[in-house]
């Protein structure tokens, strides 16, 4: 089968013969006497498209033969034609040149080797072996996008032994008279591979890192090339435009604009919780006068609906700085069931953690804690009511003597 994608990486549209047809797993798989489909690669996904309007799935290579997979059966068995979605090829295309170029700039600006690469449908990464900061990695970016300006032609040789041992790369065991495709680009990489790309490093268009984080021994890095960074540009802008309307400023006050709501909102937020605070004082109050009493131990037993389960807390461990009280909260939420167990210190009557063990059972849920303090969530909110009483009959049972006959 004549491997025609080598030849022209741009290619999108030819005819071919069907020269047979194998059915696996209801999907058919088609042997071209030619073909432009890229199949899947180490790194780089293969090609999708139609044959005589047929979606071609995925491509692959067996024992030196090309198969194409599609789910309907080609009704023609001479000529077909052929179509390569090639937005889709041109992409990774762009993604894995960049990520070459990328890589040798942090080889030669601080010596560092490239262990990992991972192409992504909408982001890539590299993985080094030691880290670097967040200047070097700038530093490596503005090398990489000036190598993408200067347009350095990229080239697929096909070198022998001989003319392999001319170049600086990894040595590779090639047979006598076997060639060994390899890209260069220009003077910046020469590397072993099979894969489709550019012809040109302008072709990358840009190469921007999103982020990077600690990996292993060294840094996880993420990027994003070609049309992929120019349609997240975009976005951006677009964001950036709508946020500065919304604020009434324009896109270079924006950030001093948002810090200083950020400011505010945390100056509010600070007020807020003061203001809870100074509320859930006068609703213990209240509380606690309400109180069951069982002996002299006040047990306070509710059931809330969507409250905030962080306020629940501060409520619970107000009511429990009293002496001798026991908190039982149930929280319903959309669609889960919160516990809340606590009582005061100088209480030794029966554990929180072991309480709540058993009574979360009823929710369809799992917790723990302390002898004074638990907590945890369930499935099943109907149950709240249930789980609640059974909390407090435990409690009463501790409690109370039991009868003597």
């Amino acid at each position: 089968m004549e491997k025609l994608y080598y030849e022209d990486q741009y290619k999108t549209e030819f005819t071919a013969e069907i020269i047979d047809v194998i059915e696996k797993e209801n999907k058919y798989h088609v042997e071209l006497n030619r073909t432009y489909f890229y199949p899947k690669g180490v790194n780089q996904p293969s090609d999708t498209g139609h044959i005589n309007g047929s979606l071609v799935i995925s491509v692959y290579e067996e024992n030196n033969r090309i198969y194409h997979i599609l789910e309907v059966k080609p009704l023609k068995i001479h000529k077909v034609k052929c179509i390569i979605i090639f937005d889709f090829r041109y992409d990774y295309m762009q993604q894995h040149l960049g990520q070459h170029i990328l890589s040798s700039c942090i080889s030669d600006l601080f010596n560092i080797t490239t262990i990992g690469f991972h192409l992504g449908l909408t982001s890539s990464t590299i993985d080094l072996a030691k880290g670097i900061g967040a200047e070097e990695i700038r530093d490596c970016e503005k090398k990489a996008n000036d190598i993408v300006n200067e347009n350095i032609k990229v080239e697929a040789l096909y070198l022998t032994n001989s003319e392999l041992k001319k170049l600086s790369i990894k040595k590779i065991s090639v047979r006598s008279g076997e060639k060994i495709r390899i890209i260069k680009i220009g003077d910046i990489d020469v590397f072993l591979s099979q894969d489709l790309y550019p012809d040109s490093t302008i072709e990358v268009q840009l190469i921007k890192v999103i982020n990077f984080k600690k990996y292993k021994s060294g840094i996880k890095i993420k990027f994003i090339c070609g049309q992929r960074a120019v349609s997240d540009y975009v976005l951006k802008f677009e964001a950036i435009e709508k946020i500065s309307k919304l604020l009434s400023c324009n896109n270079n006050t924006l950030i001093s604009k948002v810090e200083q709501l950020s400011s505010e909102l945390n100056k509010a937020l600070t007020e807020k919780s003061a203001l809870k605070a100074e509320v859930a004082t006068y609703e213990v109050q209240n509380m606690i006068k309400e109180a069951e009493k069982i002996d002299d131990v006040r047990i306070l037993k509710y059931i809330y609906d969507k409250m905030d389960p962080k306020y629940a807390t501060m409520l619970a461990t107000k009511l429990v700085s009293s002496s001798k009280v026991i908190v039982l909260f149930g929280i319903k939420l959309k669609d889960k069931a919160n516990l809340l167990f606590m009582c005061s210190k100088d209480l030794k009557i029966i554990g929180m953690d072991s309480l709540l063990k058993d009574a979360i059972t009823l929710i369809d849920g799992n917790g723990g804690g302390s002898e004074f303090s638990a907590q945890g969530g369930g499935k099943n909110n109907n149950n709240l009511d249930s789980a609640l009483d059974y909390a407090l009959s435990k409690i009463k049972e501790s409690i109370l003597p039991r009868p003597k006959f």
